[in-house]
């Protein structure tokens, strides 16, 4: 545990986990092969979640001559974070003109600021990071906290006697004091997944917590974890209610972010400029929303996941991943078996009967928005880009 603070603590900088200088530790991208250069640009956006946000996104790097080699996104009670990895679709390598690299952040600030209020929160730099200094995960944790997406999580007590009901698989986290040894006890009980542990490490690194000790157990499909923690700080303690409450909120968080709603799609497929475009927008095109993705390279291929929801909380056609074949090639295939799924729906309008096979089909959501956006972005490859 001493060893995994460590290494998690290489990467603070004067104790604020926002800093630029946070994301400096040995770890690479997920999916990449290793980096072709001495740095790499990489695109950081915080903000309100809204379905066809990465599409949009997606479509701006595309039109701007970005190529994008690797990424991830979360999203986590409305809000989205994303970290995208991208490089100069003419020369393979960072973008490093200046004015190139403004013009691109401007672009993508209009696109998050499209459909925001007046002082909605939101955030987006790009920037070029020393190749291999980044931990992608790690830098999300960071994003999302400094986002305050913990604000709207909600900590369940279990009864009135401290018992959790049984059977119930939510995440709960208690703080108590341990007046002998000065320490506070932290019990946190929920689904077991891999990566738990070091989402949980995360928040009290980052939160300035030092462990002391600590025991793990797994039982069936749930996680038990017992941390003995005291303040970095001298002095600063949990002695105010606010500050357990923050932890319990933090620590839930950071434990829910991973989690994986919707259906798996995974596709293999030849990498191009614009092919993560062309998915997302198979996606939104289809009333679909993005929830979590991971996408990198291997070789000449690019590799990646994404969990997708129905806008209107019906199930999503396994059919969908045809639909996105058919748009870029290579294989596509869903995972029916992914966990945290959105519950079925009797009701789902993604289905539709084939007349000539009498086989259920795909059939994609249609509405005027949709169509208005896709033809605009089929078009806007035609236009030059909007300067001010």
């Amino acid at each position: 545990m001493l060893h995994i603070q460590q290494k998690l603590c290489t990467t603070r900088r004067k104790g604020n986990i926002s800093s630029d200088e946070d994301d400096e530790t040995t770890s690479e991208p997920y999916g990449c092969d290793g980096p072709h250069s001495l740095q790499n640009t990489a695109l950081e956006m915080t903000g309100l979640d809204r379905p066809g946000l990465l599409s949009e996104i997606a479509a701006v790097l595309a039109e701007l001559g970005c190529t994008v080699t690797s990424g991830m996104a979360w999203t986590h009670n409305d809000r989205a974070a994303c970290i995208i990895y991208v490089e100069d679709a003419l020369k393979a390598g960072p973008i490093k003109d200046p004015i190139r690299l403004g013009h691109v952040q401007e672009q993508l600030q209009n696109v998050v600021e499209a459909h925001g209020d007046i002082g909605e929160r939101k955030s987006v730099r790009l920037r070029n990071l020393a190749a291999g200094r980044t931990h992608t995960e790690r830098r999300l944790h960071q994003l999302m906290y400094a986002d305050r997406d913990y604000e709207s999580c909600r900590a369940c007590h279990g009864e009135s006697s401290g018992e959790h009901k049984k059977g119930c698989d939510g995440t709960h986290v208690s703080v108590s004091r341990c007046k002998d040894k000065g320490y506070w006890v932290v019990n946190v009980r929920s689904r077991d997944r891999p990566k738990l542990l070091f989402d949980t490490v995360c928040v009290l690194t980052d939160l300035h917590y030092v462990v002391f000790h600590a025991a793990i157990r797994s039982k069936s499909s749930m996680a038990e974890q017992e941390y003995f923690i005291k303040h970095a700080v001298a002095g600063a303690c949990l002695d105010e209610e606010s500050e357990r409450q923050k932890l319990i909120l933090c620590l839930i968080a950071a434990i829910e972010r991973r989690v994986s709603h919707g259906l798996r799609v995974d596709i293999r497929t030849k990498n191009r400029t614009g092919l993560l475009s062309n998915v997302t927008r198979v996606f939104r095109e289809n009333g679909l929303s993005v929830s979590r993705v991971e996408i990198g390279t291997q070789g000449d291929n690019a590799v990646g996941s994404f969990f997708v929801t129905d806008c209107s909380g019906q199930q999503v056609n396994p059919n969908i991943a045809e639909l996105v074949r058919q748009e870029c090639g290579g294989t596509v295939f869903t995972d029916h078996k992914s966990p945290y799924r959105v519950p079925k729906s009797s009701s789902s309008s993604l289905l539709a009967m084939d007349e000539t096979t009498n086989n259920l089909v795909a059939k994609p959501i249609v509405s005027i928005g949709n169509m208005l956006w896709s033809q605009i972005e089929r078009l806007s490859g035609s236009f030059g880009s909007i300067r001010s």
